[in-house]
């Protein structure tokens, strides 16, 4: 990977945008991930729309369901060499 270069745009997601990614590429559909998770539906639309906050225990659920760490949800535009020194 010596040819690798990191790239000088990023995409910047919300919360909401993660987890229907994340939902998405393991085709689940909302009602799918609703049985999975006992969230309803339509709160899992309102989370992807970024109407609603995740929420600690939430995220922890359906980072479960979704098989990730719960911090993929919640800071999916984390770097850490931006936020070192914070």
């Amino acid at each position: 990977m010596k040819n690798y270069q990191d790239s000088p745009v990023r995409a910047k997601i919300s919360i909401g945008e993660s987890v229907r990614i994340i939902r998405e590429l393991q085709e689940l559909s909302q009602n799918q991930l609703s049985v999975l998770t006992g969230i309803p539906q339509s709160t899992l639309s309102s989370i992807e729309h970024d109407k609603i906050n995740i929420g600690v225990e939430r995220a922890k659920t359906l980072a479960r369901a979704l098989k990730v760490h719960p911090a993929v949800l919640v800071f999916p535009g984390w770097n850490v060499e931006e936020n070192e020194a914070a």
